[in-house]
């Protein structure tokens, strides 16, 4: 098949190269706003490359992939879906909640699939972890612990269109207790400091942040984050049940280190980046959208679990702003 590609920055890059490597790829196609950066991937890469976005949805794509900036996912998803070209879209759909609904309905209305990029669905960790939960073996759970650590800061430039700590960065973690669990959020009480540069406080967002969520069958959930984890890239969920308890992300890479004598576990070395933690699942997200695109596959994460975990943070946005316990009732289906 021939995937389409636009965006080729680091993670536009990754999935050009991922996608290149994949069994049912025959030609990998990419574009960019610098048509100049497009070609000098396409070339690093041994593929091809379009001018422009024009030029690559008319150059017979079977699969459309869109790793541009945010400002511009709503946009592209309105071009892959008017297309008729199945469609993978890196989160989150739209800047904003009012946008990521009107695309909810202008996809949900079509009968074009469109995949979005939860890549964390497709770690092994967390797909054991929900297998357990469901199937009962551990019991009823009563507390879930997340956290996503970032070992260094996104440059300043960043943070303006970012859209802020908890759609930006625990989102991730928002959709995977959705995966996990089965179970939908209810209500939020979440802050948050600025205790780094504080170009971050000037935009109005924070560097670190904690959200206690309350799940629909009276689970709790702790959520917490940090762009400033120089020991490693550190995501891990521990889900707590009556029967018994597991840990995601817990192995020798964790970025973390025991206090007590003689503990030597874990010993590897850390990882830096969330591409290095989730290599594994990004190769098996793309081969998934692989076989949407074949129609052997249902969408596995659809407009609308995007949509979920949006809701999700912008009611802990709103919560760190008015001090306040939020329902989800109050934001907006």
């Amino acid at each position: 098949m021939r995937i389409g590609l636009v965006g080729v920055g680091r993670i536009g890059a990754f999935h050009a190269a991922t996608l290149k490597g994949l069994p049912a790829v025959d030609q990998v196609v990419v574009a960019d706003a610098d048509a100049n950066r497009a070609e000098l991937v396409a070339k690093d890469l041994g593929i091809e490359f379009a001018p422009d976005v024009d030029a690559l949805l008319a150059s017979r794509l079977d699969g459309f992939v869109i790793a541009a900036a945010t400002s511009a996912h709503a946009d592209l998803l309105a071009r892959g879906v008017a297309a008729g070209i199945p469609t993978f879209c890196e989160k989150p759909i739209a800047h904003d909640l009012a946008d990521t609904q009107r695309v909810v309905e202008l996809v949900e209305a079509s009968d074009v699939p469109v995949h979005i990029g939860f890549q964390r669905r497709f770690d092994a960790g967390y797909q054991a972890a929900a297998a357990q939960v469901r199937s009962g073996e551990l019991g009823f759970v009563h507390h879930i612990r997340a956290n996503t650590n970032d070992a260094f800061p996104p440059p300043r430039e960043y943070i303006p269109t970012s859209g802020g700590f908890f759609r930006d960065c625990t989102v991730h973690d928002f959709d995977i207790i959705r995966f996990v669990t089965g179970r939908e959020v209810v209500s939020v009480y979440a802050t948050g400091a600025n205790r780094g540069e504080p170009f971050f406080g000037e935009y109005g967002d924070v560097d670190a942040a904690a959200a206690l969520l309350t799940l629909d069958d009276s689970t709790f959930v702790s959520v917490s984050g940090t762009r400033y984890n120089a020991a490693g890239h550190d995501v891990r969920m521990e889900v707590l049940g009556s029967l018994g308890s597991v840990a995601v992300g817990l192995d020798e890479h964790t970025a973390l280190r025991s206090a007590e004598a003689g503990v030597t576990f874990p010993g590897g070395e850390p990882h830096a980046t969330f591409m290095d933690r989730f290599r594994p699942a990004y190769v098996a997200e793309l081969t998934a959208f692989t076989e949407v695109v074949a129609g052997t596959r249902e969408v596995p994460c659809t407009v609308r679990d995007a949509l979920q975990a949006f809701r999700i943070a912008d009611a802990c946005e709103l919560s760190r702003h008015e001090n306040r316990v939020v329902s989800l009732e109050e934001i907006a289906r």
